[in-house]
């Protein structure tokens, strides 16, 4: 049973993992076939993300009041069904309606996945599950842009969403002819719609805002998501079993502090292969193909090492391995500092490396750190909120990087000239190694796991 809820979580992560990645590579066809203009072509990643975050907490309590299996088999259902149709689109606006339930499917997936191997790998393997898990996730972010461009180059944009959808049926399938066991650890207790609803509109709107920034609408737009957090913050406190409960985050040391931690490390990392992408092609020359190459080499380093990252947090400290990691992955940041005109590539490739191999160190230990400190009935919603603070890291890192060019240069990317870019690059870097420092701190400050 362990090995079989492994193998599908793994085909689950990569399958995730490549569509995200291998999207980017079609958006232009897309757009060309389509005739969408580049702001709204953003929509069709955006619409995804969006949906994701929402919707990944209030299905990981619901996985632990209804069973986790069911939530990830629907969850791998709508995906793949919302990927078939996907297929089958010749206009904007229905791409757009598919790809939000498909960020719904997505985040069934995500609040659940990690959840399912937390329940059936003890403390001592779970650790490595979690690795290899991991490591599906990079392998599908650097295959994603190859095989993606393969697909596209002779058989069109569609074909990966076709892609996607067989290997969904395949998921489908293996869950219903070999996971014949389920986790309810929450049973009988209830669910509030009416919060979730408030979260996820409080937390759509900071995401949101965050797009629309320095814009004033972004402004008002998180505004409101933070007022709309206050609002559910007060609400969840009423009631004994709340949808999300916040006391997790306020009295569980260990499990606030490693999402916080998780928030800085996404954050200071996301927005890391856009802006070398921009460098690598606008200020270095390269084409694309070229420049996908030198990005290789960080997502290949963080697949390979994450399975031992895993081993060695069922051996040691998880949070000290992740420590760890932080602190490499603020190193590379910092070196990535000195990139200008005439840097060797060799100097990129060997930053990229540092940084995928510190945020191998840290991520499958955080996350084994989240998981071993909570109760069995709350796996599902610490699954969610390993994915959540994902989601919102990949949303802030973006943000920053908006910011940070708009104040330098007050202008769109494409009209900037070479040093503006390389300053302002900087500048956003030099934020990010900040970000890491700090969470070195977060990531020591939440103690050791007490182990079963």
């Amino acid at each position: 049973m362990k090995n079989t809820v492994l193998f599908i979580s793994i085909i689950s992560s990569f399958l995730t993992a490549f569509l995200s990645s291998s999207v980017n590579i079609a958006l232009p066809l897309i757009g060309k076939e389509l005739s969408i203009d580049t702001i709204s072509l953003t929509w069709i990643n955006t619409s995804y993300l969006l949906s994701t975050t929402i919707f990944l907490l209030p299905f990981g309590r619901i996985s632990d009041i209804y069973g986790r299996k069911r939530i990830f088999l629907y969850g791998v259902m709508v995906f793949t069904l919302s990927s078939l149709l996907c297929s089958t689109v010749h206009s904007y606006l229905p791409l757009i309606i598919l790809r939000s339930l498909q960020g719904l499917g997505a985040g069934m997936i995500f609040a659940t996945n990690t959840a399912l191997l937390t329940s059936v790998f003890p403390m001592g393997e779970r650790g490595r599950a979690l690795g290899l898990s991991v490591t599906a996730v990079y392998i599908g972010l650097s295959t994603g842009p190859f095989l993606g461009g393969i697909l596209c180059k002779n058989f069109g944009w569609r074909s990966i969403f076709l892609y996607s959808a067989i290997l969904g049926v395949i998921t489908i399938t293996l869950v219903l002819l070999k996971v014949k066991e389920e986790w309810i650890e929450a049973r009988g207790e209830s669910f509030y719609v009416l919060d979730a609803i408030l979260y996820g509109i409080a937390l759509g709107s900071i995401m949101y805002g965050f797009t629309k920034l320095p814009d004033k609408i972004g402004l008002y737009m998180i505004l409101l998501g933070i007022s709309g957090f206050i609002l559910f913050i007060y609400s969840s406190s009423l009631k004994e079993k709340p949808t999300i409960d916040m006391k997790l985050l306020l009295n569980n040391r260990v499990f606030s502090l490693s999402s916080i931690s998780a928030l800085i490390s996404y954050s200071a990392t996301s927005a890391v292969s856009f802006l070398l992408s921009l460098y690598l092609q606008r200020i270095r020359g390269l084409d694309p193909q070229s420049a996908g190459i030198v990005l290789l080499f960080q997502p290949l380093t963080q697949a390979i090492f994450s399975p031992l990252a895993g081993r060695l947090s069922d051996r040691f400290q998880p949070g000290v391995i992740a420590s760890i990691g932080m602190l490499f992955t603020a190193v590379g940041l910092f070196l990535l500092r000195f990139i200008g005109d005439n840097i060797p590539l060799s100097f990129i490739v060997f930053c990229s490396i540092v940084l995928g191999f510190g945020f191998a160190l840290f991520s499958s230990p955080n996350t084994n750190a989240i998981m071993s400190s909570v109760d069995r009935r709350l796996y599902g919603i610490a699954s969610s909120m390993v994915s959540t603070m994902r989601m919102l890291g990949q949303t802030f890192s973006m943000g920053i990087s908006t910011i940070v060019f708009n104040a330098f240069t007050g202008k769109p990317q494409s009209q900037v000239d070479h040093l503006l870019l390389i300053n302002s690059t900087r500048v956003i870097l030099s934020i990010f190694t900040i970000l890491c420092i700090v969470g070195i701190f977060t990531s020591l400050g939440r103690g050791k796991i007490v182990r079963d």
